[in-house]
C-alpha cells in the first residue's frame, strides 16, 4: 500500500521548469511591479517594527535592567514579523524580504536575475524608508541607542562574526526552500504546513544565538537600511560581512538543497552519461 501510494505520487509530481535567466518579458506586466512594491512594502514594515524594538529595549533597559522585551523579545519581533510579512506576501512576491533568500533562490532559478536585481532593490529602498521612519518618530533615542545597527560586538574576530553571518543564513535559506518545496508538498500532502511558521521560526531561532555576536544580520537589506540612516564609522566598518556573509550563507543552503537533497547532481550526471553514449 505504502509504495502504491509513493508510486501514485511520483506520477502526480513533475519538477518545475528552471526560471530563464533572463526575462524582459515579465516587466510588461502589472504583476511584476506589484510584486516590486509587496517586496518594499514588506521590507519597510519589518525594519520598522524590528528596529523600533531595539530601540525601544534599550532605552527601557538603560534606567531597569529587568525592562523592555529583553534578547528574547526582540529575536521573536523579528521571527513573528518574518512570518506575518511571508504570510501576507508570498501569494504576491514570493514573500522573500531578504535579499539573500533573492540570491538563494535566483541560484536554484527560482527567479529570473532582472527580477532578482529589482527585488534586491526594493528591499534595500524599504529598509532605508523602514529604518527612517524610526528616526523620525524616535529622534531623541535614535543616535543614543545605535540605530538599530549591525555592528560586531566587542570580543569577537571578524571571522566570528562572518561564520556566525553564514551558519545563521544557511539556517533561514534552507529552511526557506524545505518549507516551499513544492516535492514536499506532494509526497506530504495528508500534513498541513504553513510555511511561513518554520521561516519565522528560523529566523527566531538564528536571532537568539547570534544577536550576542553581531546582532544578527542574515538579511543585508536590514543592515544595509540601519548602517545608512545611522550612517556610524563602526557600523560601515563591519557592513562587509553582512553582505559577504549572507550571500555566502544563501549560495551553501541553495546548492545542499537542490543538488545533494534534491539529487540535482546526480540527475545532471546522469543525463551528461546518457547524451555520452548517444
Amino acid at each position: 500500500m505504502g509504495k502504491e501510494l509513493e508510486g501514485e505520487v511520483g506520477k502526480d509530481y513533475h519538477d518545475p521548469p528552471p526560471s530563464p535567466l533572463f526575462d524582459m518579458a515579465e516587466v510588461t506586466k502589472w504583476s511584476f511591479y506589484r510584486a516590486l512594491i509587496a517586496e518594499f512594502v514588506a521590507t519597510l514594515l519589518f525594519l520598522y517594527i524590528t528596529v523600533l524594538t531595539v530601540i525601544g529595549y534599550k532605552s527601557q533597559s538603560l534606567t531597569d535592567e529587568c525592562g523592555g522585551v529583553g534578547i528574547l523579545g526582540i529575536a521573536w519581533a523579528f521571527g513573528g514579523m518574518i512570518f506575518i510579512l511571508v504570510y501576507c506576501t508570498a501569494g504576491i512576491s514570493g514573500g522573500h524580504i531578504n535579499p539573500a533568500v533573492t540570491f538563494g533562490l535566483l541560484l536554484a532559478r527560482k527567479l529570473s536575475l532582472v527580477r532578482a536585481v529589482l527585488y534586491m532593490v526594493a528591499q534595500c529602498l524599504g529598509a532605508i524608508c523602514g529604518v527612517g521612519l524610526v528616526k523620525a518618530f524616535q529622534s531623541a533615542y535614535y543616535d543614543r541607542f545605535g540605530g538599530g545597527a549591525n555592528e560586531l560586538a566587542l570580543g569577537y574576530s571578524k571571522g566570528t562574526g562572518l561564520g556566525a553571518e553564514i551558519i545563521g543564513t544557511f539556517v533561514l535559506v534552507y529552511t526557506v526552500f524545505s518549507a516551499t518545496d513544492p516535492k514536499r508538498s506532494a509526497r506530504d500532502s495528508h500534513v498541513p504546513v504553513l510555511a511561513p511558521l518554520p521561516i519565522g521560526f528560523a529566523v527566531f531561532m538564528v536571532h537568539l544565538a547570534t544577536i550576542p555576536v553581531t546582532g544578527t544580520g542574515i538579511n543585508p537589506a536590514r543592515s544595509f537600511g540601519a548602517a545608512v540612516i545611522y550612517n556610524n564609522k563602526k557600523a560601515w566598518d563591519d557592513h562587509w560581512m553582512f553582505w559577504v556573509g549572507p550571500f555566502i550563507g544563501a549560495a551553501i543552503a541553495a546548492i545542499y538543497h537542490q543538488y545533494i537533497l534534491r539529487a540535482g547532481f546526480v540527475k545532471a550526471l546522469g543525463s551528461f552519461r546518457s547524451s555520452s553514449n548517444v
